[in-house]
């Protein structure tokens, strides 16, 4: 069983940036960010290998968001530029052994980290 938590969220202006932060109980595989706003799924965001060579972002993601992981530290980042107020949601970090951007093949998930950006 690993825990994991999601922390970094907060309030930002539109244009502004935010590093969420995900601290796992133990050793994980595959890592994801996910989001969901109120009244709409859970959509994928981004997603890496215990490695980190190999990362996958969501169209609204590319250009704007990192991924990336300490395995030393058991920690997940996600460092969002620009933002935007479409970004508005609770961020989820969720953990796995298949590198996926479906929600469902992950096995673990954090409670979630509320983002909001103001316009």
């Amino acid at each position: 069983q690993v825990q994991l938590v999601e922390s970094g969220g907060g309030l930002v202006q539109a244009g502004g940036s935010l590093r969420l932060s995900c601290a796992a109980s133990g050793r994980t595989y595959v890592m994801g960010w996910f989001r969901q706003a109120p009244g709409k799924e859970r959509a994928f965001v981004a997603a890496i290998t215990w490695s980190g060579d190999s990362t996958v972002y969501a169209d609204s993601a590319k250009g704007r968001f990192t991924v990336s992981r300490d395995n030393a530290k058991n920690t997940v980042y996600l460092q969002m530029n620009s933002l935007k107020p479409e970004d508005t949601a609770v961020y989820y970090c969720a953990a796995g052994g298949s590198y996926t951007v479906v929600a469902q093949r992950y096995d673990y998930w954090g409670q979630g980290t509320q983002v909001t950006v103001s316009s």
